[in-house]
């Protein structure tokens, strides 16, 4: 067990950095041309043909329901002996993954035959948690293994592996629901294939789970907002097909990392973000859809070292004052205006400053030379004074002629959205108390109940629907990890979370190529679970700095596990329910014709929508983000 707290630290220090250097473009494209010509054999892309097949074969093997059912390893009929009954559960999970594979390039799962499951390649074990005389499967690493095939339902069965790393690979299809049947587990990653179908909602319901990465895949749809409320300490939603608003939950989330970089999310960053100030280490936006203005109470976030907000649209000036701690900050590639405060420049961390390609008008004497303090300061592209490299005057006037209220804002500087309210009428006497629509009303708009007491027309006209703060995005995180090169935007990483623990026994785990095109190559080492320590050492990519694991174990490269949960449940009094802040109410106040004289039949009020959420438990987490292979 010790060993999978070492490998998670130093797994946090490989995770984040591989975003930070997409920049390098040219270099990592020497790198992989290099590895192409060496290993041509090393990946297979798979074609869509053989996609498409194998994510049938997938379907065909689920049961009814998409899960197992209970005592079915009872109706396996094996003629061979096995140590105890969960070693034997064990091997019908994985003998069931190995008739899954459509191709194993490198053989990993060769020697996959027999009864000792423990000395198959990739899969380790370790004494049982309840009962230390019973060795059982406690983790999988097959990292980097360009394994083509899907997850098949058996491995619910593996109820006592606390890790499963599974990045790099070509496995195709969903996650199936027996996965809510592992209960140890802490970390999953399933970083870097080609998994599709929308947020995976059954890794809401494993109660142990610590540390998600899903990002390389091809999920998409919108975020459950109940994902911030899990116990997760890190969570990795990049490079996939997400699109929705940023749930206003985002703030109850405990993770450290989280990274939402390269999807299609759009609306404002919530100003709930002010909440997490004592654990959010990271967290990183770039290369989204996000308009508004900056919260200010991204100022809040004290222990925030890497904040990532380039390529997006966001509008207004930087309201927020300097971090203690920040290393990183990047608000590139957006639409920022107004002066940039001397106090965020003099931050006493920073290390890398980038405001480029916005219209900012001003900026601080010490945003303007590092002064003899080892940091890069970028403002090219904007429209500042005497500065080289700038805008012309042409491209300036349209937006530093208008600029932003953000104070008006209904996102970001802090007053309550506007509302429009239609022009002042008498007010009509309230016709008969008996609607009982207009109390409701109130209650349901977030805003002021103005639009309640305007007379019916107007309050439906009252404010633009806002974008649906009910769908709730996953969040990205991975341990703080050194710096890696991955193709993407440039993302940082600070040290890794409190997840030191005692040495633990060495755990290799193959290395994996850390050189490829999309993806940021990354080594990750599994992180503290439930599952006690396994014996067999694995091969493990040499990890980037060492980090504050022990020196002699190389780190198990684990990748971390998508999390899920199911959609916020939607509040709807008798009028239709809009829970979005700004939505008007479709319930018109005072005078409903619905409520007519004798026949008040026609008002039904919409159905509620009920959603079972699953449970939420945690514990620790580590796991790093996986290369990618070319022809993916």
């Amino acid at each position: 067990m010790q060993f999978l707290s070492s490998l998670g630290s130093l797994r946090h220090m490989t995770g984040l950095k591989g975003l930070s250097s997409m920049g390098e473009t040219s270099g990592c494209f020497l790198v992989l041309l290099f590895s192409i010509l060496l290993f041509p054999f090393y990946s297979h892309a798979l074609t869509e043909y053989e996609v498409a097949s194998i994510v049938r074969r997938q379907l065909a093997t689920l049961p009814e329901n998409g899960d197992l059912t209970d005592g079915y390893e009872y109706t396996v009929k094996l003629d061979l002996t096995f140590e105890n009954p969960r070693l034997r559960r064990a091997y019908i999970a994985l003998q069931a993954w190995k008739q899954a594979m459509y191709s194993d390039p490198l053989k990993t799962t060769q020697n996959w035959e027999g009864p000792n499951v423990c000395s198959y390649k990739g899969v380790f074990c370790a004494p049982a948690l309840d009962n230390p005389k019973q060795r059982v499967v406690a983790g999988v690493d097959l990292n980097h293994a360009d394994i083509a095939g899907y997850l098949p339902v058996e491995l619910g069965l593996l109820t006592d592996i606390a890790l499963l790393h599974l990045n790099s690979n070509r496995f195709c299809g969903i996650i199936p629901k027996s996965f809510s049947r592992l209960e140890l587990l802490y970390e999953l990653d399933v970083s870097n294939n080609r998994l599709v179908g929308p947020f995976p909602e059954v890794v809401m319901s494993i109660p142990s789970l610590k540390y998600l990465d899903i990002r390389y895949n091809d999920f998409e749809g919108e975020l459950p907002s109940e994902l911030f409320k899990k116990d997760l300490d890190a969570v990795f939603l990049n490079n996939n097909r997400f699109r929705s608003n940023i749930p206003e939950t985002l703030g109850y989330s405990p993770a450290s990392v989280i990274v939402f970089a390269n999807n299609q999310f759009s609306g404002c960053i919530p100003s709930s973000i002010g909440k997490m100030q004592n654990t959010l280490d990271e967290i990183l936006f770039l290369n989204n859809n996000l308009s508004g203005c900056l919260p200010p109470e991204i100022g809040m976030l004290q222990n925030l070292t890497i904040l990532d907000v380039a390529s997006n649209s966001l509008s207004g000036n930087l309201a927020f004052k300097g971090f203690r701690k920040v290393e990183t900050l990047n608000v590139a590639n957006n639409r920022l205006t107004g002066v940039i405060p001397d106090e965020i420049c003099r931050s006493p961390s920073l290390s890398n400053f980038t405001f480029s390609c916005n219209y900012f008008i001003g900026e601080g004497e010490s945003c303007k030379s590092s002064n003899g303090r080892n940091i890069v300061l970028d403002d090219t592209n904007n429209c500042l004074p005497d500065r080289p490299r700038q805008k012309s005057a042409k491209q300036c006037h349209p937006v530093i002629s208008r600029p932003v209220d953000c104070s008006h804002s209904k996102c970001g500087g802090g007053s309550s959205p506007p509302q429009p309210i239609p022009p002042p009428q008498p007010q009509p006497p309230k016709p008969k108390s008996s609607p009982s629509p207009p109390p409701p009303a109130p209650v349901q708009s977030p805003p002021p109940p103005a639009p309640v007491q305007s007379p019916p027309p107007p309050p439906p006209v009252k404010s633009p629907p806002p974008p649906p703060v009910l769908s709730p995005p996953p969040p990205v995180y991975s341990p703080p990890p050194p710096p890696v090169q991955s193709p993407p935007p440039p993302v940082y990483s600070p040290p890794p979370p409190p997840v030191q623990s005692p040495p633990p026994p060495p755990v290799q785990s193959p290395p994996p190529p850390v050189y490829s095109p999309p993806p940021p190559p990354v080594q990750s080492p599994p992180p503290p679970v439930y599952s006690p320590p396994p014996p067999p050492p694995v091969q493990s990519p040499p990890p980037p700095p060492p980090v504050q694991s022990p020196p002699p174990p190389p780190p198990v490269q684990s990748p971390p596990p998508p999390v899920y949960s199911p959609p916020p449940p939607v509040q709807s009094p008798p009028p239709p329910p809009v829970q979005s802040p700004p939505p008007p109410p479709v319930q018109s106040p005072p005078p409903p014709p619905v409520f007519s004289p004798p026949p008040p039949v026609v008002k039904s009020p919409p159905p509620v929508q009920e959603i079972i959420l699953p449970p939420t438990l945690g514990f620790e987490y580590s796991s790093p983000p996986p290369p990618m292979f070319p022809g993916y």
